[in-house]
């Protein structure tokens, strides 16, 4: 799809996460192809950018990952506000919190407030995973399985593209079949949600577990921005103030700059 400059479209603010560049799964062709057809004022890069962990043991790096960094210091360069909050994937640079690196700011976590005056905690939200905070091995355990399905994924989307079929998810169906999967969602969504009530926010925007989400939680907004190995979704704040989490169908239809229905925003 060629796009043009009149396609374009203009948020007030984007948050991204759980890109994975450097891994296969990385879906960096849709995401440049979003990137170059909106305008944000400001980008949140919320965690899990870069898959240092997989890249130190397995070097896999696409022309197509270099230019989707290439385009966010470009939007920067360009006037739009970038702030970058590592994850547990690019944990490395958790070191440079506080720090400005050209147009890029990084931070642990950061607030943010809506036109509406909103308050929102931004953080990748691996903090508020058990797996990661109670016991390294379970957290290497869920990550090494978590890598072993999306290495299947891969391979299956690769013979259903041959075959003509659409994508399907094969996380996504252990997740919905999975008793303790659900459950270490519902976990992680009320754990975060709480913490950001203790601290006074009026909701949070996080990723990290790969699981779109836009629902109120114990009067709390929570919002998940998804992630772009499986889902290719956003949440973004339009210039009204209004909040939208935007799956890949939406995304087209934004890029297309037709009218985006709530249907195509969850």
């Amino acid at each position: 799809m060629i796009i043009s400059t009149r396609d374009r479209f203009s948020f007030r603010s984007v948050f991204i996460s759980d890109i994975h560049l450097g891994t296969r799964s990385c879906q960096a062709e849709k995401l440049l192809q979003l990137l170059r057809a909106i305008r944000t004022e400001k980008l949140y890069l919320v965690g899990d950018i870069l898959d240092i962990e997989s890249l130190s043991s397995t070097f896999y790096w696409r022309q197509s990952h270099n230019d989707v960094i290439r385009t966010i210091l470009g939007m920067a360069k360009h006037g739009t506000r970038v702030t970058y909050i590592p994850g547990n994937h690019d944990v490395l640079f958790r070191e440079y919190c506080g720090l400005n690196f050209g147009k890029v700011t990084i931070r642990r976590t950061c607030t943010y407030k809506t036109v509406k005056g909103k308050r929102y905690l931004v953080t990748h939200g691996d903090d508020h995973d058990a797996r990661m905070t109670t016991s390294i091995w379970l957290a290497k355990l869920g990550t090494f399985s978590y890598r072993s399905i999306m290495t299947w994924n891969t391979r299956i989307n690769w013979l259903r593209a041959r075959l003509g079929h659409s994508h399907w998810s094969l996380s996504g169906y252990v997740k919905r079949k999975s008793a303790s999967a659900r459950r270490f969602m519902q976990r992680f969504e009320i754990g975060i949600a709480r913490a950001a009530r203790q601290k006074g926010f009026d909701g949070v925007i996080c990723g990290h577990i790969h699981q779109p989400a836009d629902k109120l939680i114990d009067g709390v907004h929570y919002l998940n921005d998804g992630d772009w190995v499986e889902n290719c979704s956003i949440i973004a704040e339009r210039l009204d103030g209004t909040m939208l989490l935007l799956n890949w169908s939406a995304c087209l239809e934004l890029i297309s700059n037709k009218k985006i229905e709530p249907s195509l925003a969850a």
